[in-house]
């Protein structure tokens, strides 16, 4: 039962390990002081901050956030300790309102690792207060306790360390200011608030990749704008160490559950590099960054390297078109006056314009290098670290891999790029169980150039994408619980398919013809009406016996040819109810094929997250709307790993069978 505490009410811990939810609803820092049993903290190593996030059983995020997820331990305190304050400012600099009386009250609250709400508080009666202690946890008699507090302050920061006893407390708030300065100028801002007219599609972050205080980012949306709020890589992703945004449904209380809780300890301080030469960038580490594992944390630091290359790429852009605005405006107050248009005045004033406009390019282009370059080796850094759901198919950890015992955060379902750089390559992490459809682009709308003119053969690198996109989540799946099924109505795709067949990994073989694609889509209908009418009576378990309880797949090649108006009616059914119950849809379709159909499929393609079997600029980040390259995750020529990858699969489930 959740204690709905109120100002100074306290309430008993069952739990060791916690984590402290936050809601703000405007951006705030999250900090936190250990004191002694007499209330004393022990100078700045007694404090978790943006600049130190880390403490003995403590972690907090590394910039300011609307919602922030905040790790403790109480089992892992050192004995001094007897009381734990968590703390709220309102960062300064002008980036957010400067009292908390401007915003919604923040909303505070302890959970266990599993999501299960232990207490909650929601903090009113502030005002003019710029920091407040939200609630601390406290040791009375080896047993821990929570206790609502709500003491604001109005001198911010420094007057809450001063009143709890801190020696040169103006100097610690200064240095978590200059932290916050430091994690304000690596991020970018969240995209606005979506209207309800806005669109009903689905990300973060394709990618796609957050900052370990933002919440999970979802892909990146269809170029042009995102068509829903973002996620969430996940989005978001996409996604990080702050899990998706609370919603509240009309009506209803807001839902902070969690939808991937894992129940591993507070990770241990993040892995540091030896400091730079003064001068020097800081050699990046992979996993640098919050979370409950290592793969969380390498989560988080793609999808932090993805919102930096946006924002470094997005300054630029800026800088470079400032410096021509400005080149235009001083050419036209130049040759505004007759006198200055012919002689040599007017060279000298064309000639000075144009140098500065040199000038401030060079040095746009000469800072947007310098980040590139600590991206790009970040990137060597990070790359080589990643799990086989984040790695690449040239990953060397292909070559190691077995079955997993349970599913990873996310997939990869690609890379992205801009073209200010195109080798840095950032992976397009989307998060799992997949909450939209894909779709596989095999028509030449939107190409830049004929270079694909055989249709074809477009057709065919299609299905090659659509077959590694099914490897993959079936590798990084658990065995038997993940079933990919087929329909190839002309049996165009037995090429492309042949891995999946020859390994097994079917459910059965490719369905063709009218009859094997009325079978596979009324089964497929009929299991997502069963789960669906379950789930809605309050009896998940009452599924009849021997039921499939995996997720499903289902792989569609070259719609719309073979299907008659039922079956469309089917596929759009499961496009669109079929993610909630586990059941999803891999198009691999050219739109102009169903053109006929007119608007009765655009709410089908919609909710579909498309992809490209070549490289293609159709994604756009949902922060600053850059159109991203998609590269697809293609096998390297000549590279068995796919079906050796397979054969495990094939092999680990017929195991699990016996």
């Amino acid at each position: 039962m959740t204690a709905e505490l109120v100002r100074g009410q306290n309430h008993p811990l069952s739990e060791a390990r916690l984590e402290i939810r936050i809601s703000a609803g405007t951006p705030v820092v999250a900090a936190a002081t250990t004191a002694d049993e007499n209330g004393k903290v022990r100078g700045a190593d007694g404090v978790a901050h943006p600049g130190a996030p880390v403490l003995p059983g403590l972690e907090v995020s590394r910039q300011p956030a609307a919602d922030h997820r905040l790790a403790v331990d109480l089992g892992a305190m050192p004995e001094a300790v007897h009381r734990v304050s968590v703390l709220l400012v309102l960062p300064g600099g002008g980036h957010g309102p400067n009292r908390f009386g401007a915003v919604a009250a923040p909303f505070v609250a302890v959970t266990g690792l599993d999501g299960t709400e232990l207490a909650s508080y929601t903090v009113t009666g502030l005002d003019a207060e710029a920091a407040v202690i939200a609630l601390e946890l406290y040791r009375r008699q080896d047993a821990w306790k929570v206790r609502a507090v709500g003491q604001g302050y109005a001198g911010g920061l420094a007057e809450l360390l001063s009143d709890q006893g801190l020696p040169q407390a103006h100097h610690l708030a200064g240095t978590v200011e200059e932290a916050v300065a430091r994690a304000l100028a690596r991020s970018v801002s969240a995209p606005p608030p979506r209207t309800a007219d806005a669109g009903r599609s689905r990300q973060p972050a394709a990618p796609v990749p957050g900052t370990p205080a933002q919440p999970a980012p979802q892909p990146p949306y269809p170029a042009g704008g995102p068509q829903q709020p973002p996620y969430p890589g996940a989005g978001g992703a996409p996604y990080p160490a702050a899990g998706p945004r609370p919603t509240a449904p009309a009506g209803g209380p807001i839902d902070y559950s969690h939808p991937r809780r894992q129940t591993t300890a507070p990770p241990p301080p993040p892995p540091t590099a030896p400091p730079a030469p003064p001068g020097r960038p800081a050699q990046p580490v992979a996993g640098d960054a919050t979370g409950w594992s290592m793969e969380e944390r390498l989560y988080n630091q793609v999808w932090g390297m993805f919102e930096d290359l946006a924002r470094t790429t997005a300054a630029y852009r800026s800088a470079v078109d400032f410096a021509e605005s400005r080149r235009e405006k001083e050419l036209d107050q130049a040759l505004s006056d007759p006198r200055n248009r012919m002689g040599g005045q007017g060279d000298a004033a064309r000639q000075a314009a144009h140098a500065r406009h040199t000038q401030l390019v060079d040095q746009a282009r000469a800072a947007l290098d310098r980040d590139l370059a600590q991206l790009t080796a970040e990137s060597e850094v990070v790359e080589p670290a990643l799990p086989p759901a984040y790695a690449g198919w040239d990953n060397p950890v292909w070559h190691g891999y077995r079955v997993p015992m349970e599913i990873p955060m996310a997939v990869r379902l690609g890379d992205l790029h801009l073209p200010e750089n195109p080798s840095l390559r950032i992976p397009m992490l989307v998060r799992l169980p997949l909450e939209r459809g894909l779709w596989i682009d095999s028509g030449r709308s939107g190409m830049p150039d004929e270079t694909f003119a055989d249709a074809g053969r477009l057709r065919r690198l299609a299905m090659d994408a659509a077959v590694a996109h099914a490897a993959r989540l079936l590798a990084v799946h658990p065995a038997g619980e993940f079933t990919v099924h087929g329909i190839d109505p002309a049996g165009s795709a037995a090429q492309a398919l042949a891995p999946l067949v020859r390994t097994g990994v079917l459910a059965g073989p490719p369905a063709a013809g009218a009859v094997g694609v009325t079978d596979v889509l009324s089964r497929l209908t009929q299991r997502v009406d069963l789960v669906q009418m379950a789930v809605r009576g309050g009896a998940p378990d009452a599924l009849p016996p021997g039921f499939d309880t995996s997720e499903q797949l289902l792989i569609v090649n070259d719609f719309p040819h073979g299907f008659d108006d039922r079956a469309v009616t089917r596929l759009r059914y499961l496009a669109d109810e079929g993610p909630a119950v586990g059941v999803h849809l891999m198009m691999v379709a050219d739109r102009e094929d169903a053109a006929a159909y007119g608007p009765l499929l655009d709410p089908l393609w919609r909710s579909l997250l498309r992809l490209t079997p070549v490289a293609d600029d159709h994604l756009a980040d949902p922060w600053v709307g850059h159109a991203w390259t998609y590269e697809p995750p293609l096998v390297p020529p000549g590279s068995q790993v796919l079906e050796q990858v397979l054969a495990q699969v094939a092999r680990a489930r017929r195991d699990g069978q016996r």
